[in-house]
């Protein structure tokens, strides 16, 4: 059944560039898209174009959200590392090696906040 969906797909989105690439443009900024008759021409020919992008527009959106579905269904439960036979990496050290730590080592009596500012303008007796 996915198989199908994704064939759908891709032949949604072939038809939906091509449906695009033939569309007249509106403001002429490749430099084309004016003056000339024959079949696609006129206002009809454009509404006609119009709700055929929408359709194949919405189609795809439904594909895509499809096929969603069908992976998030597919994957419940299973990790990536389980898919390649893999091992999950041991659990880091609490400890910090060493050379890490930034701040030279506190003596053993000092106090657990730094002195504030007016502490030190006070002289000690």
């Amino acid at each position: 059944m996915e198989n199908v969906v994704l064939t759908v797909h891709l032949i949604l989105a072939l038809l939906l560039v091509g449906i695009v690439l033939v569309q007249r443009s509106e403001g002429g900024g490749l430099g084309m898209g004016g003056g000339g008759g024959g079949a696609m021409s006129g206002r009809a020919a454009a509404n006609v174009m119009t709700r055929l992008t929408w359709i194949l527009a919405a189609a795809f959106i439904g594909t895509s959200i499809t096929l969603t579905i069908f992976a998030a269904r597919d994957s419940a439960g299973t990790s990536v590392i389980d898919q390649i036979g893999g091992s999950a990496p041991a659990p880091a050290t609490t400890e910090a090696p060493l050379g890490t730590d930034l701040l030279p080592p506190a003596p053993t009596n000092a106090p657990l906040t730094p002195p504030r500012a007016d502490d030190a303008a006070v002289p000690a007796t």
